[in-house]
């Protein structure tokens, strides 16, 4: 559950998919790890259903809780300076 949860600080919001890709475990052990993470409020999880040529894919959109990336260097828009 450590690596998940480092790949998701160092990766931001990812698909189970992706997750399991990187971590090197198998899809249902990753799932059942989030789903454990999500009990204790570490992760976030949202079910995302999205269509690829036609193809049905459903998946879990996971980020930790909590946590807030920090700012994209570079300019910023007068709008953004304003509610700083």
């Amino acid at each position: 559950m450590k690596a998940i949860l480092q790949y998701l600080k160092t990766n931001g919001e990812r698909l189970d998919t992706e997750i399991a890709e990187a971590v090197g475990l198998p899809l249902a052990k990753v799932r059942t790890q989030l789903n454990e993470l999500a009990e204790q409020r570490e992760v976030m999880i949202c079910h995302s259903t999205r269509f690829e040529k036609g193809k049905k894919i459903e998946g879990m959109k996971c980020r930790l809780a909590g946590f807030i990336p920090p700012a994209a260097p570079g300019r910023k828009s007068k709008s953004q300076l304003k509610l700083s």
